[in-house]
């Protein structure tokens, strides 16, 4: 068969020769390729319709852009590779100076109609606008694609969690009679080449992209689907030191806030102050969270029985100053009886006292004693009586003293109530919280 050569020819001192030059034109104009003959792009490229287009895929991970819990959504940006026999396209290289491929623009050969069932939002990156044609019909496609795609997420053991996305890929109008797809690599080589061309991963750290095919079946007609399984495990660095350690450390405080007098009313201002804290941090794991889940997630209920254990902290500190104050009106109650009686004793001893001065100094004057003893037996009685107020004023001072103790030393009932409801609650508490953090973690590693 002829096609059209260059022959050029080269004159040398020593004689001369003729070399063969060919461009990738000839091949085109050879194949009558060009953007108006629409036989090569208006139907499947086969000799005989029977004759199934096996196409050849392979989807390399480059880059996880994004992982949205709340939205469920998956962005990667995936390196597509694609290959499919065109029967209507041969050449001999070696009528072409060996010439085995060559490119041409997209739009000018036939390309199967494949899509993603995940993909939710138009591809908005570059495309690559050429294709690759081997001499033996072979065409190949490679180009970048941005998915934006729906995954079905599950959240329990967040942030310690694995996800995983699918994308699968299959033709929208070509049944399985028509267009078959066969991966190019199996598991272990598309993880391998994954692993070597993957860029950035931000969040979350790539383990594994499986291969499987299925046939979907609707009616009478099916559908060959090749489904990539994307696996990726979260680092959860970032959460464990803003988020989880900070409510560990809020539960050590309240723990710690039990050596606090209970008759001071910093403890219950303390214990508040927590509460209101760890309610600023369940509004922030609200925006990290979907609204909707199968499952509570583990750092829920992480929050809310932390939430719970101090809630009931501070309602137990409520109870028990409650009756600490409720005892201490009691006694201030009695305290008080107690020195109205003692004033009275007082008042009524020292009109004993002036009742019998009054009568000394009357039986004095009757008997008509001399002036000097008068006197003096006067002097001994103004001293006598100041004796008698200053040892009346020591004995009250030991009964107010005597009082002061016994309340300390003998607390009421409602003071003792406190106190064990204060020993009880202690020790549920420091019971509890080990517990609830072993069990926690555990569900977290299994």
């Amino acid at each position: 068969m002829m096609h059209l050569t260059f022959l050029l020819l080269i004159i040398l001192t020593d004689g001369s020769f003729c070399k063969e030059v060919c461009s990738y034109q000839d091949v085109v104009d050879y194949l009558n390729l060009t953007a108006d003959n629409s036989v090569f792009k208006m139907t499947r490229p086969v000799l005989d319709y029977k004759h199934p287009t096996v196409v050849q895929l392979d989807i390399l991970l480059y880059a996880i852009l994004a992982v949205i819990e709340k939205t469920q959504t998956f962005i990667p940006f995936v390196w597509v590779i694609m290959m499919w026999n065109n029967e209507r396209i041969s050449w001999d290289p070696a009528q072409f100076c060996g010439i085995t491929q060559v490119s041409v623009p997209m739009e000018m050969l036939w390309k199967p109609d494949l899509f993603i069932q995940e993909m939710i939002q138009k591809d908005d990156s570059t495309q690559n606008p050429y294709m690759y044609v081997y001499h033996d019909g072979k065409v190949v496609v490679e180009e970048g694609l941005k998915v934006v795609s729906t995954c079905k997420m599950d959240v329990h053991k967040f942030p310690f969690d694995t996800q995983s996305c699918n994308i699968s890929v299959g033709s929208a109008i070509h049944c399985v009679d028509e267009i078959r797809l066969r991966p190019f690599s199996n598991t272990s080589r598309v993880t391998q080449f994954s692993q070597e061309l993957i860029k950035t991963q931000g969040e979350w750290e790539f383990l594994q992209l499986s291969v499987s095919g299925h046939n979907f079946t609707f009616g009478d007609r099916s559908w060959n689907i090749l489904i990539y399984t994307f696996t990726m495990k979260r680092r959860p660095l970032l959460h464990v030191t803003n988020f989880m350690l900070p409510v560990l450390f809020f539960l050590i405080l309240d723990l710690a806030s039990f050596f606090i007098a209970d008759h001071r009313g910093e403890k219950l201002g303390f214990k508040v102050t927590v509460l209101l804290a760890i309610s600023v941090l369940l509004l922030i794991l609200n925006d990290i969270l979907p609204s909707v889940s199968n499952k509570t997630p583990l750092i829920a209920t992480y929050c809310i029985v932390i939430f719970a254990l101090m809630l009931l902290s501070v309602l137990e500190t409520i109870l028990v100053t409650y009756l600490m104050e409720k005892d201490s009106q009691e006694k201030l109650g009695l305290s008080d009886d107690r020195e109205v009686q003692r004033e009275a004793v007082k008042n009524r001893n020292t009109e004993e006292k002036k009742q019998t001065r009054c009568l000394c100094v009357c039986k004095a004057s009757d008997e008509l004693l001399p002036v000097a003893q008068e006197v003096v037996s006067g002097i001994q009685s103004v001293e006598f009586n100041a004796l008698l107020l200053i040892l009346e004023e020591l004995k009250g001072l030991q009964n107010t003293l005597t009082l002061r103790l016994s309340c300390r030393q003998n607390r009421g009932k409602f003071s003792q109530w406190a106190a064990r409801i204060n020993r009880a609650f202690f020790i549920f508490y420091v019971t509890t919280v080990p517990v609830f953090l072993s069990l926690i973690f555990i569900a977290w590693n299994t």
